[in-house]
């Protein structure tokens, strides 16, 4: 059974810092796009930052140089570096892993960004 747990949310004031993760189980983690989206009250759910299973990063501009994907594919997790936080960071923050036609979600962790 497929399972990803995501951890690390919480509640940071502007400009503070959080490092989520998401610990994969039940999948080849290694043969994975793993992937950081993020929901807002009343928006679409958008990407965040990808990292293939070949390590290419994309990351999304309106975080550009203040969050960094990285994974670890011997402890099956993926991590979002979150620095210089903003309030409009505000949001559900969901893991995906994707290979394939084979699409996974986590059940998201909440950041809120006070100002």
């Amino acid at each position: 059974q497929v399972q990803l747990v995501e951890s690390g949310g919480g509640l940071v004031q502007a400009g503070g810092s959080l490092r989520l993760s998401c610990a994969g189980s039940g999948i080849i983690f290694s043969a994975y796009t793993m992937g950081w989206y993020r929901q807002a009250p009343g928006k679409q759910r958008e990407l965040v930052a990808i990292i293939t299973s070949g390590g290419i990063m994309n990351t999304a501009d309106s975080v550009k140089g203040r969050f960094t994907i990285s994974r670890d594919n011997a402890k099956n997790t993926v991590y979002l570096q979150m620095n210089s936080l903003k309030p409009e960071d505000t949001a559900v923050y969901y893991c995906n892993a994707r290979r394939f036609l084979h699409d996974c979600w986590g059940q998201g962790t909440q950041v809120t960004v006070s100002s």
